[in-house]
C-alpha cells in the first residue's frame, strides 16, 4: 500500500468535514411526491442520475481539472468549473456544489494548500474542481480520483434513501450493489470521453429539486 491510497480513502470517508450528508440532490422531493417510495424506485432514481448526471458530466470534467491541475494551469480548471456550474439547473444545486466545494477548499487550505486558498476567493467554486486539486495534490491518478468521487456520491445518496424513503443497511447495500458495474463503466469512460458527449439532461431532477426549495418540511439542504 502507498500513501496515496490512504489519502483517496480519507478523501472519500463520511468524516471528511464538508457536509454531504446534509444533500439530497432532490430525492427528498421525490419521496415527498412518491416518485421514490421503495428500494426499487429508489435504486432506479439513483441509477437515473448516474447515467446521465454524474456520468456524462462530473466526472468527465472532474478528470479534466485534475489534468489542468496536473499542468498548473488554473485557468482552465476555474474554466471548467464554471462550465460544470452553469449546468446545475436550479439555485439548489448551485449552492450545494458552492458549498461542499467551499468546504473542501477550506480544509485543504488548512492543511497548507496555497492553491486551496486562491481557489476560495472564485465564485465558480464546484466540488469535482477542490476534489481533484485535493487528488492531485496527494498524488492520487485521475482515475482513482473519479472512481473515489463517484464512490462518495453513491454513498451519500443511499444515505439519503436510508432517512427518506426509508430503508434499511441492507436494502441500501442492494442499491449500492446494483450500481457498481455500471459505476466501472462510468469512470472508464470518463477518462477519455468526447466533448460531445460532455453533458447532463435530467429534468426530472430539476424539477424535484425546484419544488424542494418551498417544501413545507425538509431533512435536506437540496
Amino acid at each position: 500500500m502507498n500513501l496515496s491510497t490512504l489519502q483517496l480513502m480519507r478523501l472519500v470517508s463520511p468524516a471528511l468535514p464538508i457536509g454531504s450528508f446534509a444533500y439530497s440532490q432532490g430525492m427528498e422531493y421525490a419521496v415527498e411526491s412518491g416518485w421514490v417510495d421503495d428500494e426499487s424506485s429508489a435504486s432506479a432514481w439513483i441509477s437515473g442520475l448516474l447515467h446521465f448526471s454524474i456520468g456524462t458530466l462530473d466526472l468527465p470534467l472532474l478528470v479534466r481539472m485534475h489534468g489542468a491541475w496536473c499542468r498548473g494551469d488554473a485557468a482552465d480548471v476555474h474554466r471548467l468549473s464554471a462550465w460544470l456550474l452553469a449546468n446545475r439547473e436550479t439555485r439548489e444545486l448551485r449552492a450545494e456544489d458552492r458549498m461542499v466545494g467551499g468546504a473542501l477548499a477550506r480544509l485543504l487550505a488548512g492543511l497548507g494548500n496555497a492553491r486551496a486558498q486562491q481557489l476560495q476567493e472564485r465564485g465558480d467554486l464546484t466540488l469535482a474542481a477542490t476534489f481533484s486539486l485535493a487528488a492531485v495534490s496527494w498524488n492520487i491518478g485521475a482515475e482513482d480520483a473519479a472512481a473515489g468521487y463517484l464512490w462518495a456520491w453513491l454513498e451519500n445518496q443511499s444515505a439519503a434513501a436510508i432517512k427518506l424513503v426509508p430503508l434499511g443497511q441492507t436494502s441500501a447495500q442492494r442499491i449500492i450493489d446494483e450500481q457498481l458495474g455500471t459505476a466501472v463503466h462510468l469512470v472508464e469512460r470518463s477518462m477519455d470521453m468526447e466533448w460531445k458527449d460532455v453533458g447532463g439532461s435530467l429534468p426530472g431532477v430539476a424539477l424535484a429539486s425546484a419544488l424542494h426549495e418551498t417544501q413545507y418540511s425538509r431533512l435536506f439542504r437540496s
